[in-house]
């Protein structure tokens, strides 16, 4: 198997990650044929069919997840080696590719670009903003260097670093403001408004409330916290949002916050990157911006 070549590799990965041609076609930057005879020249060269085709998708076959696994091994290892490189040139990493989680990025992501772009001068920054679980699985295959999220992921290939612990608050009717602050069990029986499934801050805000399997009448679902607010704001509900989200959601809308009793729900933010990376030192540094940034953000001291 002499033939074998990375770019085939970095194709098999992306139909196996997407499951259809045309996906990976675009996110290859190829024509759909010439992916299609990539794959079955890679197919020819291992004596064995990686996929099984369909009028619709592409699955892998028992073999082709044997591969995959090992593609991924390989593929990981080469990102490393231009990782390498990296590090080693003078004075800092030219290029960074930065996941978000969307609790935050819309509150804290200004900021960093501002600041790290003035900190880092020449710099280039991707931004990447997903769910948690995408972020993580795209860290792992290489995507991303680094990326921001609440902690902890509890992935065993990726290190992790606090960044800030945060408060969530309560946001009702403006109508509402001054009145006691309910008890969380107490919010169980109020209309409450989450973020769509597969969001980290709605099964926080649903652990705090100690609800299980809500019924659809107590919980009403957005897909972002300022709809969220804005929710609030027409009295359909209430609703919990992160401190770092209350300047800029509190200017669009009617609607009050409130502190609760101790305890109170809380998150900490952090950032991860895989433990095998060269850039831990790059990181480092950018871990301190990103901080610095976000205690401007939220009214509070830097930490030294």
């Amino acid at each position: 198997m002499k033939n074998l070549t990375l770019k085939q590799l970095r194709y098999f990965e992306a139909l196996a990650r997407g499951g259809r041609f045309r996906r990976a076609a675009e996110a290859c930057a190829i024509s759909q044929p010439a992916l299609s005879m990539q794959i079955k020249e890679l197919e020819q060269e291992l004596g064995s069919e990686l996929f099984e085709r369909s009028a619709r998708e592409v699955k892998l076959t028992a073999f082709g997840q044997t591969f995959a696994l090992r593609v991924r091994d390989i593929l990981r290892a080469v990102d490393e080696l231009g990782d390498l490189a990296r590090a080693s040139r003078a004075p800092f990493l030219a290029h960074l590719r930065i996941g978000i989680i969307p609790t935050i990025a819309p509150y804290l992501l200004p900021a960093i670009i501002n600041d790290l772009n003035r900190t880092f001068e020449g710099i280039q920054i991707d931004i990447r903003e997903t769910l948690t679980g995408k972020l993580v699985q795209e860290l792992v295959q290489g995507e991303l260097d680094m990326a921001i999220v609440a902690l902890p992921v509890s992935e065993p290939s990726l290190s992790e670093l606090k960044l800030f612990e945060e408060e969530f608050v309560l946001v009702r009717r403006r109508e509402d403001e001054g009145k006691p602050t309910p008890e969380r069990e107490a919010l169980r029986e109020m209309r409450l408004l989450l973020l769509e499934e597969g969001h980290c801050f709605r099964d926080q805000a649903l652990s705090f409330c100690k609800i299980g399997a809500a019924r659809p009448r107590e919980v009403m679902e957005g897909s972002s916290l300022s709809t969220l607010v804005q929710m609030v704001s027409a009295g359909i509900g209430i609703t919990l949002i992160p401190e770092i989200a209350v300047p800029m959601e509190m200017r669009s809308a009617h609607v009050s916050i409130s502190r609760f009793e101790p305890p109170r729900p809380s998150r900490t933010v952090g950032m991860i990157w895989r433990n095998s990376t060269p850039l831990v030192k790059q990181f480092l540094r950018i871990s301190d911006v990103v901080r610095q940034s976000a205690d401007t953000m939220r009214g509070r001291p830097a930490a030294r």
